[in-house]
């Protein structure tokens, strides 16, 4: 079989810059977007493939939370750890005018703004994790402590 030729997302050129070793991983896009479609194709445990979740809160703004792809973010921990009363998951078609992805396609890398990063724990349970790479049908799969470093992001228990 003939090595598949994939373009660099802007995701993977900041971690080639920063020196940071992934691997992009491509996958067969499903039309739900579901991370559990992705880690049947990725033939990785769910719990390994984290999907990438922007939030507003009350006070502090815009933030990022990183979590298990079969979890949901528990808003009252969210709020909690990025400083806010409350919070809730920014609007579907707010999501590419203030982070330069789309749905099904974001990732804490690279954002057109650098927003406060939160991993949930579960993360540091393995040697390495996927993310997307910043465009549907492509994952990134690197250290959750070089992605923790990079994105300067606090880990936590994040999800219900």
């Amino acid at each position: 079989m003939a090595k598949q030729n994939i373009n660099k997302t802007n995701a993977a050129r900041l971690l080639d810059r920063a020196k940071i070793a992934y691997e992009l991983i491509p996958y067969e896009v499903d039309e739900s977007l579901a991370a559990t479609h992705v880690a049947e194709e990725l033939g990785e445990p769910i719990e390994q493939v984290f999907k990438t979740l922007v939030l507003k809160g009350d006070r502090a703004g815009h933030f990022v939370c990183v979590i298990p792809g079969d979890k949901e973010v528990d808003l009252k921990v969210a709020a909690r750890v990025s400083g806010n009363k409350k919070c809730d998951l920014i609007p579907m078609k707010e999501l590419l005018p203030t982070t330069g992805y789309i749905r099904g396609g974001c990732t804490p890398i690279g954002m057109k703004k650098p927003f406060p990063t939160f991993i949930d724990e579960s993360c540091l349970a393995f040697d390495y994790i996927y993310i997307s790479a910043g465009q549907r049908g492509l994952q990134l799969r690197l250290s959750p402590t070089d992605l923790i470093a990079y994105t300067q992001a606090k880990t936590d228990k994040l999800t219900l």
